[in-house]
């Protein structure tokens, strides 16, 4: 009978995660004890207090500064780990909060989310209603434009949907933008395989639903294609993109466009059960010709799927 061989404890660790799991496995199978590995950084030059290398292991604090990403390099070397097996893992950093650049916390974004979910109740036959209840997202493959200064300026998707059942004529997009978006400067536009319908832009949240409406209604099985483009209006530099799904897909392709002067220092792949939550899937991405980085999924389930960009 095959039986599945099974990774050690730190190898599993360092390659799915989350950071804290995997510094406290590699500090114990290196037999260092904190005050020994402190001493080791600063031999390196890298200063840290012993406190806060615990707070790290136990999953009490998370490195979130600049600095601290030549802390976690010096780790990795101290404890025999490959070069970036730890950073990959920390996920996206924040940047100070200057001039209103404030990011929110994740029950201001919940409230956020909620607020914008109420527009589905005004495209829907009833409030409350599943909006695309009647139709299976197959395959999504997502483009995104970054600006030179690390903003999303536009998303063009295409979608490949199949019918759970016969009459499906059009599909409900729903959209969450960065913090202090104007969502009245964002605009959608119809690709191709459907004509845009109504549009409901938020006035309380950085968010928009919108229509995309098929020629004709689909029968039970069949699939469709279509394709549509946001322009946005981005007030901040992104930290990442996400795409949400919300039942069983089974191929999701992500690429991200950067302007050539204006590309992170790190790009990684991830997935998540729940915004809350530490990645299940954390993979680096490298930046290949023209300034793009992809990430490709394969049979997803209920999550959040995307790419965490570190700038500094």
């Amino acid at each position: 009978m095959y039986q599945q061989r099974k990774e050690p404890g730190t190898a599993s660790a360092v390659r799915f995660g989350p950071f804290s799991r995997a510094l406290s496995e590699a500090v114990d199978h290196r037999g260092l004890s904190l005050s020994r590995i402190r001493a080791h950084l600063a031999a390196r030059g890298v200063s840290v207090a012993e406190s806060t290398l615990s707070y790290w292991q136990r999953g009490l604090r998370h490195p979130s500064t600049p600095r601290s990403l030549d802390i976690v390099r010096a780790l990795e070397a101290v404890l025999g780990l490959p070069a970036d097996s730890l950073v990959v893992l920390i996920g996206p950093q924040r940047r100070p909060a200057v001039d209103g650049d404030r990011r929110p916390s994740l029950a201001e974004l919940r409230q956020s989310w909620s607020e914008t979910c109420t527009l589905l109740d005004e495209l829907s036959e009833s409030p409350g209603a599943a909006g695309n209840a009647k139709l299976d997202v197959v395959t999504v493959v997502d483009v995104l434009t970054m600006t030179a200064e690390g903003r999303i300026s536009e998303i063009t998707s295409t979608m490949v949907v199949r019918a759970r059942r016969s009459g499906a004529d059009g599909f409900v997009v729903t959209h969450q933008d960065e913090p202090g978006t104007d969502m009245e400067a964002t605009t959608v536009f119809a690709a191709d395989g459907c004509r845009r319908g109504r549009v409901r832009r938020s006035t309380s949240s950085p968010g928009m639903v919108f229509e995309l409406l098929f020629d004709r209604g689909l029968a039970e099985g069949e699939t469709h294609t279509f394709a549509f483009t946001l322009r946005l209006a981005a007030s901040i530099r992104s930290t990442c993109f996400h795409r949400t799904v919300r039942s069983r897909m089974s191929a999701y392709l992500l690429r991200m466009r950067f302007d050539p002067d204006a590309i992170p220092a790190r790009c990684v792949k991830t997935v998540r059960e729940r915004e809350e939550l530490a990645p299940v899937v954390s993979e680096p991405l490298f930046c290949g010709p023209g300034a793009t980085v992809s990430a490709y999924f394969e049979d997803l389930g209920v999550g959040i799927a995307g790419i965490d960009l570190i700038w500094e």
